[in-house]
């Protein structure tokens, strides 16, 4: 993108979590196939829309929060990179929020490592890093150990006075592991915690060849701190103040409160986490969002080409979205549960994906569709309602983002309803975190001395087109009748979790 946020090229690599041996992976190998078939398509597309090789002022890394990802002293992969999809870290994340009086989500990086400390794992006296996947493909292009903050607050709690890592619950977890055959202690492993602006390293010519097996790419472009999709969506939604709220919608889906202090008490279901501004933001996750609607879509497609049809995906959407707004405000008492993998806020270890109908439901392809929608958004509606009635914390407006809200209207319209809030979207919408780390980027490159709040606000948010939907008062009744529903629906999912297995 240019200066001022415009995007000049863009290129993309579709990828998955795979589950094997009961975890959820991703295999780094696919993670430079990835790469660099997207590097690639970036190129080709500036070629095409601007001409030549892009000169490139500054870059940076996004990419899924937490999970598990631990190197050597050469860098080199010491265990399966475990992502945040997985739930079989239950009880480490018990002990550690009792010992930090402090919400320890299953999928952070510390519940994971005290899950193979404690489980004796053979490689945990070599790790002499654990990092996010952000901050992992940062270190390989520039060789620098660092993660921006937010990125860095889903890995282990980040004291807000500080801006670092808490060192009275580094201390009580060095306490809690002495006997698990590690000689080193927790802050020797994390990577460096940077703010926003701050100095990420350069390119180094290793990782430029990484990234680019052409040798087009020149090594020593600036790089800033490496960021979360979390805290990428936060920027590319412009909500990093506080009373600020957003969305992201894609595979898994959570919503970002900015707070101007931490919550009264401990929530298990809610997260603390920071902004890259370094404010603290309270955040509602949920593993479970569009995979099941990427399935439908798919039999969909194939039924398509089935009948002779040749139509691009991004139609297929379009119209599945656009038909459920067709559909009765109820899903005629269709009932969907998205779990492709387990769910925290609602208490599942593993998923198991259901469509329920009953021989009075109306079964229509407009009433299939919203069920799919609503049951997309019923559990981030579960988890927010957490915080409204425990905190009183309910946001004006919600910013939303992601492939979620790429159909005009449809995704916008059907969220404001289920969480009775107005759903705000930019052009960018659809853009999710790489736009955001594209802001960051710039924000390195160009900020001046500003602060980040000022550098958007002035350099690429001020002429921004904004469109705002209000909740229909049918729609948020008839959503508010599905989610009884639903809630219903997970006895029986629980009963397949327990009973069918794949």
């Amino acid at each position: 993108m240019d200066a001022r946020g415009q995007q000049a090229a863009a290129g993309g690599f579709d990828w998955e979590n795979q589950l094997v041996d009961g975890l959820w992976v991703y295999p780094l190998d696919l993670v430079w196939d990835g790469l660099r078939g997207a590097f690639a398509a970036l190129v080709a597309d500036f070629a095409r829309s601007v001409g030549g090789f892009p000169r490139i002022g500054a870059m940076g890394v996004s990419a899924m929060m937490h999970g598990y990802l631990v190197l050597d002293a050469a860098g080199e992969q010491l265990a399966e990179f475990r992502t945040w999809r997985n739930t079989v870290t239950h009880q480490a994340a018990e002990i550690l929020t009792r010992a930090f009086d402090f919400n320890i989500p299953q999928r952070w990086s510390i519940a994971h490592l005290y899950r193979a400390m404690a489980g004796g794992e053979e490689h945990i006296g070599k790790i002499s890093q654990m990092t996010t996947l952000a901050g992992y493909v940062h270190f390989k292009l520039t060789g620098e150990r660092v993660l921006g903050i937010g990125d860095a607050s889903g890995m282990f709690p980040i004291d807000f006075a500080t801006g670092d890592y808490d060192k009275k619950m580094s201390n009580i977890f060095d306490n809690f592991t002495a006997g698990f055959g590690a000689d080193w202690q927790i802050l020797d492993i994390l990577p460096k915690v940077l703010p926003a602006g701050a100095n990420g390293g350069k390119l180094t010519p290793e990782g430029a060849r990484l990234l680019d097996p052409t040798g087009a790419l020149p090594a020593g472009i600036d790089f800033c701190p490496p960021e979360g999709d979390a805290g990428t969506g936060m920027v590319a939604t412009n909500s990093i103040l506080a009373e600020q709220g957003n969305i992201s919608a894609g595979t898994s889906i959570f919503a970002m409160l900015v707070l101007e202090k931490s919550l009264s008490r401990l929530y298990p279901e809610i997260d603390m986490v920071m902004t890259p501004a370094g404010l603290p933001a309270a955040m509602v996750h949920c593993n479970n969002c569009a995979a099941d609607l990427d399935a439908w879509a798919q039999i969909f497609g194939e039924s398509l080409e089935l009948f002779g049809a040749d139509i691009d995906k991004t139609m297929i959407y379009q119209k599945l979205f656009e038909i459920a707004l067709e559909g009765e405000a109820d899903c005629g008492e269709i009932f969907s549960c998205n779990y492709l993998s387990g769910e925290h806020i609602t208490g599942f270890e593993a998923g198991r994906p259901l469509f329920l109908r009953s021989p009075k439901s109306r079964f229509t392809l407009a009433n299939f569709m919203r069920s799919l929608i609503f049951s997309a958004i019923a559990t981030l509606k579960i988890g927010m309602d957490i915080l409204a009635e425990g905190e009183g914390i309910k946001p004006a407006k919600i910013l939303g983002h992601g492939g979620f809200f790429k159909t005009p209207a449809a995704g916008q319209k059907l969220m404001a309803a289920a969480l009775e809030t107005p759903v705000a979207v930019m052009d960018s919408a659809g853009e999710g975190g790489a736009w955001g780390i594209a802001l960051l980027a710039a924000y390195r490159a160009n900020g001046g001395g500003q602060g980040l709040p000022e550098f958007l606000a002035r350099n690429i948010f001020a002429d921004a087109a904004i469109s705002t939907i209000r909740p229909d008062a049918a729609d948020i009744a008839g959503f508010a009748k599905y989610l009884r529903g639903y809630k219903k629906l997970l006895n029986v999912e629980r009963a397949a979790v327990g009973e069918f297995y794949v």
